[in-house]
């Protein structure tokens, strides 16, 4: 089989133009899959996933947008945008896309995302899978409102073209990145090569004077309060390669929404054979 290709494409709602990454689907009656990704960067860092669905999946429309201030989309019109903007900001993105009710999977953020979309719009859902959903206690939620994610802009002498490049390394050294020492050094994951931290360095540059905002709605949201609003299905990934951090919540945070948790193994190709699992057993 060929590789699936990744298309990209833009619409238009109020804040201005949504950049989307999208697989085109057949006209067989199959809800398009939604997919909201991480912080930070852009839906390019779904393509891969994007791609090992498809294969898996053949015919199936899925579609990626980059959210609000981030990656090739509008900044948000709000000085202090919470989950709930984000969440509507992919309504409106999806009604000018002729999307009416979908399949959504949220990654981190993008989880985060996911679950107050299914909260305020749930005819539109039919099912979310989280990827990497968690919550924090008052202390550490303050720490990283505080110093993960400064407002940064371009600097006469390209200072903020190295913060950018170290930012994105360090995610992959320590969790949280700023908290340099052996507690808090992650061993869950690799290092990603120099072509990978290139283009997520460059997705993060794009939107070097917007990316902090959907951060900063993230780690402000309270998912263990919302999550038992959520009244459709609900699916939770457990990934070998998850921050262990979130994997440790799994088991708290799937109960209170009553959803199921799946086993993952490590790398898009266990992510997607979950997901595919997620579906079949909804006859989605």
């Amino acid at each position: 089989m060929r590789t699936p290709f990744v298309d990209r494409a833009f619409v238009r709602i109020d804040e201005g133009l949504v950049h989307y990454r999208h697989i085109a689907g057949e006209a067989d009656g199959r809800l398009p899959l939604v997919m909201l990704h991480a912080s930070p960067g852009s839906s390019r860092g779904l393509e891969p996933l994007m791609r090992e669905l498809a294969r898996a999946d053949p015919g199936r429309r899925i579609v990626a947008p980059d959210s609000l201030g981030n990656g090739d989309s509008a900044a948000p019109a709000a000085v202090n945008p919470d989950i709930a903007y984000f969440a509507g900001g992919v309504g409106r993105a999806l009604d000018a896309l002729g999307i009416t009710r979908a399949i959504v999977f949220g990654s981190h953020t993008g989880a985060r995302v996911a679950c107050e979309f299914g909260i305020l719009y749930p005819e539109r859902v039919t099912a979310i899978v989280f990827d990497g959903i968690g919550d924090y206690d008052d202390a550490m939620r303050s720490l990283l409102l505080r110093e993960y994610a400064p407002e940064v802009a371009p600097d006469d002498y390209g200072r903020h073209l190295l913060w950018a490049f170290n930012f994105v390394r360090d995610q992959a050294l320590h969790y949280p990145y700023f908290m340099r020492d052996p507690e808090h050094r992650l061993m869950s994951r690799p290092v990603a090569s120099a072509d990978e931290l290139h283009w997520r360095v460059v997705e993060v540059l794009k939107s070097i004077t917007s990316y902090h905002k959907s951060y900063r709605a993230a780690f402000a949201y309270r998912a263990s309060e919302r999550l038992p609003l959520l009244e459709v299905p609900n699916y939770f990934l457990d990934s070998e390669d998850e921050l262990p951090t979130l994997r440790a919540m799994l088991e708290q945070l799937s109960t209170k929404s009553g959803g199921v948790r799946i086993a993952s193994a490590a790398g898009v190709g266990g992510k997607s054979e979950a997901i595919s699992r997620c579906l079949a057993c909804m006859n989605l």
